[in-house]
């Protein structure tokens, strides 16, 4: 996690492009997170399976961020990906499951990747990567963009269903 002094004073803007850049911004995002006292994230990919969520920095980060009247929103396709590959943030949200909400919209296979947009939303920041598989996109502080990809997630949001839970009882 980049120390305090490493965050710049204002986010990086503009047009990203690769897997290093995108993940640079999110891990820029997730320390600026505490700092900033963001109330809400929103998380929002068709699976997350290439997110930096499982490393130590990450949990870290989340962990500074996260207290009393925060949430943190999960929007997904599926998170199988997300249980198989980031074991610690499974167990960061098992601790902090008060705080956390996740939905999963459902999509046919023809539609899989294209339903459920790519990107952290911040009160003040986002981070959107349009074309997933180049891992190209934007980040901007701009609140006419950064309303739109809200109204964008809220309306996949309505259509999802509640998913991932923290754990599973049985019988």
């Amino acid at each position: 996690m980049p120390s305090d002094a490493a965050l710049p004073s204002s986010l990086p803007e503009g047009r990203f492009d690769g897997r290093e850049a995108f993940d640079r911004l999110l891990r820029i995002a997730l320390a600026a997170a505490a700092q900033r006292g963001w109330k809400e994230l929103i998380f929002s990919d068709p699976d997350f399976a290439d997110w930096p969520l499982g490393e130590r920095a990450s949990i870290e980060a989340l962990q500074a961020w996260s207290a009393s009247g925060r949430r943190l929103v999960l929007l997904a396709e599926r998170f199988d990906g997300v249980e198989r590959r980031h074991a610690r943030f499974v167990g960061w949200r098992r601790s902090w499951d008060h705080i956390v909400e996740c939905r999963a919209l459902r999509v046919s296979p023809a539609q899989a990747g294209s339903g459920v947009p790519s990107a952290l939303w911040t009160p003040s920041w986002f981070l959107h990567r349009i074309d997933v598989e180049r891992s190209r996109g934007l980040a901007s502080a701009d609140a006419r963009t950064r309303s739109a990809l809200r109204e964008s997630i809220e309306e996949c949001w309505r259509q999802a269903r509640p998913a991932f839970p923290a754990s599973t009882l049985g019988l």
